[in-house]
């Protein structure tokens, strides 16, 4: 454990006296957050997949701004026609600039990957650490992991979407289901190493119950490791949804999701293969960007991977 180990809490210090010199602390040093800064700033990978995503981010924010087009704007004249000064990566079978669709898009892949991750990084951290703290509570709720791991992630989230239907809301629910085991997998695990630590079981024996345990002195040493994690599961979360848009399960046409845009591009790729060749690439680089950016997290973070 780094210098984020915590240190008892304020109440008890002032019955039982002054820490040793030994007692970590609970937060990072504005001295330690610089480091931290500066290691990442140094980490190439990982600013690479954080400038790709800063870029994506605002263009998708933007997007009714920098798109030369609407994303439902139809030329029928132009129909498949290959990139060009007019439109920039071709347009599709209506005439519809794909470039402007894919502004559009990333409205759609990211807000699902992004916020299906929130969800299950809440969820799956509550229920995890539950399960490291509260041994009575640890079989009944890792029983209920260990069901929900028996179906393959793609299947789940394909269950789920058949049984509450197509569209946004019931994807992103979908995948958060999807992703909460793994979690509160990770995160049970490393609630039952910090449980047994010194200054968990100092603060113990100076008085502090569970409930002040777990929010001063358990939940802050998790928060780096799980968003790395989590980090790292954005990028499945958004191959996950366009993959459900793809197989009609999710966003549905005429709306420019990524993987509806495949869908639809497929029928034609004999023709027009530049229909379907620009948002697989653009799937294929949010997917390469989210890693490269948990990798550089991991590495920063990680004391046993600095040099």
């Amino acid at each position: 454990m780094t210098k984020a180990e915590v240190e008892p809490p304020a109440k008890a210090l002032a019955v039982t006296g002054s820490p040793t010199s030994s007692t970590p602390s609970p937060y990072v040093s504005s001295s330690s957050r610089h480091r931290l800064l500066k290691g990442f700033l140094r980490n190439r990978p990982g600013m690479v997949g954080l400038t790709v995503l800063v870029i994506l981010l605002l263009l998708a924010l933007f997007a009714p701004i920098v798109a030369p087009y609407g994303w439902k704007e139809q030329d029928i004249i132009d129909r498949f026609q290959g990139p060009s000064a007019r439109h920039w990566l071709g347009t599709d079978e209506l005439g519809r600039d794909i470039f402007s669709r894919l502004l559009y898009g990333a409205r759609y892949s990211l807000t699902m990957g992004i916020t299906a991750i929130a969800i299950s990084f809440a969820a799956g951290t509550l229920l995890g650490t539950v399960a490291g703290f509260y041994q009575r509570l640890d079989s009944l709720i890792m029983r209920l992991i260990d069901v929900m791991m028996a179906f393959p992630g793609i299947l789940l989230a394909i269950a789920i979407v058949a049984a509450l239907g197509p569209g946004m809301i019931n994807v992103i629910i979908a995948i958060g289901i999807n992703e909460v085991p793994g979690f509160a997998r990770i995160t049970r695990s490393l609630v039952l190493t910090l449980r047994e630590r010194e200054f968990v079981v100092a603060a113990r024996v100076m008085g502090a119950d569970n409930a002040e345990i777990v929010r001063r002195h358990v939940m802050i040493n998790l928060v780096s490791p799980l968003i790395v994690f989590a980090s790292l599961r954005v990028s499945t979360a958004v191959l996950i949804g366009a993959t459900l848009s793809f197989l009609g399960l999710g966003i549905q046409p005429p709306i420019p999701e990524w993987g509806a845009m495949v869908s639809t591009a497929r029928e034609y790729l004999a023709i027009a293969p530049h229909t379907f060749i620009y948002p697989t690439l653009a799937i294929l680089l949010t997917v390469v960007a989210f890693n490269l950016l948990g990798d550089g997290m991991r590495d920063t973070l990680d004391p046993t991977m600095r040099k």
